[in-house]
């Protein structure tokens, strides 16, 4: 990882890199044994791109690892901080571990496969990038909030393209409905200086990730808080507003004078993972009238005395709100079952291979009698 202007692969201190106290206990077993700490900055399919008091380097995970790589949690990340051992003779390492991780934000696996899929790790702060323009969806963002929920890093809504938008204010209060809490900024990254409001998140050690649609400008507000044109930009297809993807693969930047970006590739679908207690705190104001629908576990359908569906039809709360909380709730539930039905195949694939090991095992033993 290079700073923008800086061809140079000097070493970082890992205070800038974003180093954090709760780091320092994991990996105190890891310097007992000589290793270093590092940050990964490019994940290629096999090699990643680490950073650190080490200076760049090029790393493979150990054989070790690569073992238990079918966990999300041994699978290195951008973000990700890891511990390596450098080689003594060229700019290469090892990556022997990854620490726990603060934050991550992922999502399940486009297709069919139920999939934890990780996008990058110590976050936070997450940029939602939104366009103003024909791509701009209240429901999208409301997804996209319970997705950083559960991530555990801060969300702050960035709705771009302002000098697309025919009605400003309609966009700000819609976005504000569904917003719960989080800080909005409502910005033209195109125009001189239009991406001030967003300069006071980013400080020194902290970590900043923009995510959102292809076409929003998440490129074009990374060169505009870089100050060069670093990240290649494109405008949109003017038939549907929507953009191609310019990024094509997660970078951490380090910012001139303090500071670290994420930029990710425009997502094109995004399915969550484990939204059961994001989505409840997404949807606080629905989690909040849950409380007086005259059932505990009320499922806000046909039960009488539900509160939820009163608001609704009173006006208080937006159907199409409630309508999206339904079907992230459902959503969330078919995948659960899914979950639960491949650990219940997975764990009888388990018992057989016990099985069949122990009847090996006797069978040796009866021969070996004979």
């Amino acid at each position: 990882m290079t700073r923008p202007g800086d061809d140079s692969t000097s070493p970082v201190d890992l205070d800038t890199l974003g180093w954090h106290v709760d780091f320092a206990g994991p990996f105190q077993t890891y310097a007992a044994q000589g290793l270093r700490p590092a940050r990964v900055a490019v994940a290629h399919n096999y090699l990643y791109q680490v950073t650190g008091p080490d200076g760049e380097l090029m790393a493979e995970v150990s054989g070790r690892l690569r073992h238990k790589g079918d966990i999300p949690e041994n699978t290195p990340v951008v973000g990700d901080w890891v511990a390596i051992k450098p080689s003594q003779s060229e700019q290469k390492a090892t990556i022997e571990a990854v620490l726990p991780r603060r934050t991550s934000f992922s999502r399940k696996a486009a297709g069919e496969t139920t999939r934890r899929q990780l996008i990058a790790a110590n976050i936070d702060t997450i940029f939602l990038v939104c366009g103003l323009d024909d791509d701009f969806n209240v429901r999208r963002i409301e997804r996209y909030l319970v997705a950083i929920q559960e991530s555990g890093a801060s969300a702050v809504i960035v709705l771009n393209k302002a000098d697309a938008c025919p009605d400003l204010e309609a966009a700000r209060t819609a976005t504000a409905a569904v917003a719960t809490g989080a800080p909005m900024h409502l910005i033209s990254c195109l125009e001189d200086d239009g991406i001030a409001p967003l300069k006071i998140y980013v400080t020194p050690g902290h970590t900043i990730a923009l995510i959102g649609s292809s076409g929003v400008g998440k490129s074009t507000i990374i060169n505009q808080l870089l100050g060069v044109d670093r990240q290649r930009t494109r405008t949109v297809r003017p038939k549907d507003g929507r953009g191609r993807h310019t990024t094509t693969q997660r970078e951490l930047i380090v910012m001139p004078g303090g500071g670290l970006l994420i930029d990710t590739p425009g997502m094109r679908e995004l399915q969550l993972w484990d939204s059961a207690k994001a989505l409840d705190d997404a949807f606080d104001d629905i989690d909040g009238l849950a409380a007086d629908c005259r059932f505990r576990d009320c499922a806000h359908g046909e039960e009488p005395g539900c509160a939820v569906r009163a608001a609704v039809d009173a006006g208080q709360l937006a159907r199409l709100r409630f309508e999206n909380y339904k079907g992230l709730k459902q959503e969330g539930a078919q995948l659960q079952q899914r979950r639960d039905e491949l650990a219940r195949i997975e764990e009888q694939r388990r018992t057989k291979t016990v099985h069949r090991t122990m009847r090996s095992m006797r069978n040796n033993r009866l021969t070996d009698k004979t």
